[in-house]
C-alpha cells in the first residue's frame, strides 16, 4: 500500500517537535540540569527565630535556602508561632521553652523532610525523632562569653570610656548582673552540637570553639558564609576620594554587646585621627547611642539601621578607605567581607574569618593593639599607591564567598549524611 503523504506544514511541525525533544534528552544528560533533577528529591527544613530577617544570621540563613532551591533542594522555613518579645535578660530561658513549645506545634510537617537545619540550639526539639540534624554555627554563646570582659577587668582607659557611657545614661549597667543565661545558651548550643548529626562551622575558629566543646572534629565541617550577589553587582571602583575612616556592622545597646563589638576601640581610634573623615554604618536601637555617637567626632558621618541592600551604594563610594573591625569576637564576620568586596582595606583584630581571608600587607591588616591598629592606619593614609592596590586586592578576595559556592557545599553536607544513612541502613538490613 502506497505511503500517504502529509502536507510540508505537518512534517516540519513533526520535524520540529522530534528536533525539540532530542535537544530536551540530551539536555538531560549528566549534566547541571540532570543534578538538579537529582537533588529535588532532598527535603530541607530550615528552623528560623524570626519570620522577618533581623540579625546576620537571619540574612545568611534565607541566602541559604534561595541558593539551595536554586540547586533544585526542597526547602521550607518554620518558624515559632508565639515568642516573648523585649525579655529581660534573667527571663530568656523562659522565652526560649516558649520558642521550643511554639516549633513542636509544626512537628508533623518537619518530620517530614529529610533533613533538619536549625542555628545553633534552634533544632533542640528535633533530636529526639529519626531524622538527621544538622547545627549551623555562624558563632558560640561560649565565644562570647569568653572574649568580652567585665569592667572591672579592663585597663584603666577603658574602664573610664564605659564609665563614661554609663554617667550619660547611654548604658542602665557597666555590666549584665548575670550571665547566666547566656551561660545557658552556650549549654544548649553544646548539647546540640555534641548529639547533632553533623555541624557547620562558619570559621575555622569556630570549629575550633567546637571540637574543644567536644565535638569530634570529624562531624564538624567548615562552611564559610556568603554574601547577597548584590554585593557583586556594583559597577567598576570609582576613582579614589579622600581616603576615610569607616565603621560597618550592628553595635547592639547594652554594655556587653557594645564590648563585644569593641566600641572603646573605635572610640579611640576614631579620636587619634580628628582630620580625617569618617563614616559609620551600623545598627542599634540604643536611641541614646545614636544621639552620642553624631556628636562624638569631627567630620563623621552616620548611617543608622540602614536597609542593607542600599549598604553597597554607600560603601562603593568609599573605595580606597581603610576598614575597621574591632570586634573582640566574631564567629565570622559578616562586615568584614562585606566592606572588603567594595574595595575597602580592612584593619582587623584576629576574629572570625579575618584570618582565613586576610593576608597582611597583601589585602589588609590584622592587629592585636590598638596602637598597632593606629600605627597602620597612618601606614595607609600616607602611602596611597599602596593603599589602592591594597583595595583592589581586597575586592578580588571577595570572589570565594558568592552564594552560589555556599550552596554547592551544604549539597555536599547533605549528600554524604543521605549516603551514611543508606548505608547505615543496608548493613542494618543484612544483619
Amino acid at each position: 500500500m502506497k505511503k500517504r503523504k502529509h502536507p510540508i506544514q505537518r512534517r516540519a511541525y513533526h520535524a520540529t517537535r522530534s528536533f525539540l525533544r532530542g535537544l530536551r534528552r540530551s539536555k538531560n544528560k549528566p549534566g547541571e540540569n540532570n543534578l538538579k533533577n537529582k537533588n529535588q528529591g532532598i527535603r530541607v527544613a530550615f528552623i528560623y527565630n524570626e519570620r522577618e530577617p533581623v540579625t546576620g544570621a537571619d540574612h545568611i540563613n534565607q541566602l541559604m535556602a534561595r541558593a539551595l532551591k536554586n540547586k533544585g533542594v526542597q526547602v521550607r522555613g518554620f518558624y515559632p508561632r508565639g515568642k516573648l518579645m523585649d525579655t529581660p535578660t534573667h527571663l530568656r530561658g523562659l522565652s526560649n521553652i516558649l520558642f521550643f513549645h511554639s516549633l513542636l506545634e509544626h512537628r508533623d510537617q518537619v518530620l517530614k523532610h529529610h533533613i533538619i537545619q536549625g542555628t545553633t540550639y534552634t533544632a533542640l526539639p528535633f533530636l529526639t525523632f529519626n531524622i538527621p540534624v544538622i547545627s549551623h554555627f555562624g558563632s558560640t554563646a561560649i565565644g562570647f562569653l569568653d572574649e568580652t570582659p567585665r569592667t572591672k577587668d579592663m585597663k584603666d582607659g577603658e574602664q573610664r570610656f564605659w564609665k563614661m557611657l554609663h554617667r550619660l545614661g547611654i548604658i542602665p549597667e557597666l555590666d549584665f548582673k548575670t550571665n547566666r543565661p547566656l551561660q545557658d545558651i552556650a549549654d544548649m548550643e553544646i548539647l546540640v552540637a555534641t548529639r547533632a548529626t553533623a555541624c557547620i562551622a562558619t570559621s575555622a575558629k569556630v570549629k575550633k570553639e567546637l571540637v574543644h566543646a567536644g565535638v569530634p572534629e570529624k562531624r564538624v565541617r567548615v562552611i564559610h558564609n556568603a554574601i547577597e550577589d548584590y554585593w557583586f553587582d556594583t559597577p567598576e571602583p570609582p576613582i579614589p576620594q579622600e581616603p576615610q575612616l569607616v565603621f560597618l556592622g550592628r553595635l547592639g545597646g547594652d554594655a556587653f554587646t557594645l564590648k563585644l563589638k569593641g566600641l572603646d576601640r573605635l572610640f579611640e581610634l576614631y579620636n587619634a585621627f580628628p582630620d580625617t573623615p569618617k563614616t559609620t554604618i551600623f545598627m542599634t536601637a540604643n536611641k541614646r547611642l545614636k544621639e552620642w555617637l553624631r556628636v562624638a567626632f569631627p567630620k563623621h558621618y552616620m548611617f543608622v539601621n540602614l536597609r542593607k541592600d542600599f549598604i553597597p551604594k554607600v560603601l562603593h563610594s568609599l573605595f580606597g578607605s581603610i576598614v575597621f573591625i574591632p570586634s573582640r569576637y566574631e564567629g565570622f564576620s559578616l562586615s568584614l567581607v562585606e566592606a572588603m568586596s567594595q574595595g575597602l582595606v580592612p584593619i582587623s583584630y584576629s576574629v572570625g574569618v579575618a584570618p582565613e581571608i586576610i593576608k597582611n600587607g597583601e589585602n589588609g591588616y590584622i592587629v592585636s593593639s590598638i596602637e598597632e591598629a593606629q600605627e597602620r592606619v597612618r601606614e595607609l593614609l600616607f602611602d596611597k599607591e599602596k593603599r589602592i592596590t591594597m583595595a583592589h586586592a581586597a575586592r578580588a578576595s571577595t570572589e570565594q564567598f558568592r552564594s552560589t559556592r555556599i550552596a554547592a557545599d551544604l549539597l555536599g553536607v547533605y549528600l554524604d549524611i543521605r549516603t551514611e544513612k543508606r548505608n547505615s541502613y543496608d548493613s542494618g538490613e543484612k544483619k
